[in-house]
């Protein structure tokens, strides 16, 4: 049984720092892509950054265009967490963070495509 479990979140200053981490159980990343997503009330969850493999086999990282630069993916693979590195933090960063795991490289931003979801962890920035 694959779990996913979030925790980091919290109460951050604009400008701050955090680091998420996401603890996956029953399953071993090889094969699978690493996902986080974020969710505002009333908007839809969209895509934050994601860890997988290009079709030469490399470990490669994907971020959405307005998070690149201050947010970093990555993954401890002998303690199967996955990280994400969160900087110079802005109020509109504010959300629940959810981890997500799907098998195979593609549609690495839609979140339909993905296989299992952890509970989420709330990200709040004040400014």
């Amino acid at each position: 049984q694959v779990q996913l479990e979030e925790s980091g979140g919290g109460l951050v200053q604009a400008g701050g720092s955090l680091r998420l981490s996401c603890a996956a159980s029953g399953l071993t990343f090889a094969g699978y892509v690493m996902g986080w997503f974020r969710q505002t009330p009333g908007k839809e969850r969209e895509f934050v950054a994601a860890i997988g493999w290009n079709i030469w086999s490399m470990e490669t990282t994907y971020y959405a265009d307005l998070l690149k630069g201050r947010f970093t993916i990555s993954r401890d693979t002998a303690r199967n967490t996955v990280l994400l590195q969160m900087s110079s933090l802005k109020p509109e960063d504010t959300a629940v963070y959810y981890c997500a795991a799907k098998k195979g490289g593609s549609a690495i931003r839609d979140e339909l495509r993905y296989d299992y979801w952890g509970q989420g962890t709330q990200v709040t920035v004040s400014s």
